[in-house]
């Protein structure tokens, strides 16, 4: 078992599901040249994009695809429960006296998953779903990134914690998910979730798939704004 905080999980969402939202993307028409951090780079980025969760008529995807991922998030929390504990200090009534005390991570291992859920929804939001269509020996993101960087004037960027990709389809070669550091490459699988941090430890790159296109859903969980978790200063 690796603890290089890159976790997957296999059958997220079902391949009948994900067919379907290939088969959307191409009717829809709506891909436009993927954009990285600063803009349209091809040399850095190749891909047709969609952002989905500015538009309606895709909202049921929206939809499915974060349960998905909430499904995910909450065994990832279970694993690694300083994901949720390390950035703040939670507190949670004491069941002997009813006093405040700091969540630890056997709070975490002895929550339910309705009240483990309640508490990643309080402290996490969603980012925008982009679904992306890589080209066979042509399209890729082979510039090594990380999804943190400061030039967002309202540093929503910055409140990336975790990262996710759902793997569409898996007709393809290579394609893979490389971690710099962690010397891993991550199979495309249809269906299959990753999640893994966002920071430059967790420095990645998407290969270009062979024989193939590849499609992907893909988005991140962000910290919630300062005056949700904290109210107002």
């Amino acid at each position: 078992m690796n603890d290089d905080f890159i976790e997957i999980y296999p059958n997220a969402l079902d391949a009948a599901d994900c067919a379907a939202l290939i088969d959307r993307f191409e009717r829809s028409g709506q891909a436009v040249p993927g954009r990285v951090g600063s803009g349209v780079y091809p040399e850095l980025k190749d891909s047709g994009d969609i952002t989905i969760s500015s538009r309606p008529e895709w909202r049921d995807a929206e939809t499915a695809l974060n349960l998905a991922m909430l499904a995910g998030l909450s065994a990832y929390v279970r694993r690694y429960p300083y994901t949720l504990i390390a950035p703040l200090m939670l507190q949670v009534p004491d069941p002997a006296n009813g006093a405040l005390r700091r969540l630890n991570n056997d709070d975490v291992a002895a929550m339910d998953d309705a009240a483990l859920g309640a508490l990643v929804r309080q402290v996490f939001v969603p980012g925008s779903i982009n679904l992306q269509r890589y080209r066979a020996g042509q399209g890729g993101y082979p510039y090594w990134h990380c999804e943190l960087y400061p030039r967002d004037t309202h540093a929503q960027t910055l409140h990336r914690h975790l990262l996710w990709t759902i793997y569409l389809n898996d007709s393809f070669a290579e394609g893979e998910t490389e971690f710099l550091h962690q010397k891993r490459k991550i199979a495309p699988r249809t269906g299959s979730l990753l999640i893994a941090p966002t920071a430059f430890t967790h420095t990645h790159r998407g290969n270009r798939p062979q024989g193939g296109d590849k499609y992907i859903a893909t988005s991140w969980l962000l910290f919630q704004r300062a005056e949700h978790l904290y109210g107002a200063a």
